[in-house]
């Protein structure tokens, strides 16, 4: 389970470092808004994308702790 739970620490830790940098490029990209200052699908794509890693990113962290407490026995 110890070989489990570093898989799912390394994931999360992944999604966190490297997610919030990519979304943070991608708001301020021209694309993500139109002439009116609206977000386009473009930003919404991302928003979206960003908000399933996150919540990847949680439920593997949930899933480490869980295998490291033996809740996966």
């Amino acid at each position: 389970m110890t070989i489990l739970a570093v898989v799912l620490f390394l994931n999360a830790a992944f999604n966190v470092l490297t997610w919030p940098n990519f979304f943070r490029r991608v708001v301020k990209d021209p694309r993500a808004r139109d002439a009116n200052g609206k977000a386009t699908t473009f930003l919404t794509v991302h928003l979206y994308i960003f908000i399933a890693a996150m919540v990847m990113a949680t439920l593997s962290l949930v899933a480490g702790v869980a295998a490291l407490a033996g809740g996966f026995d």
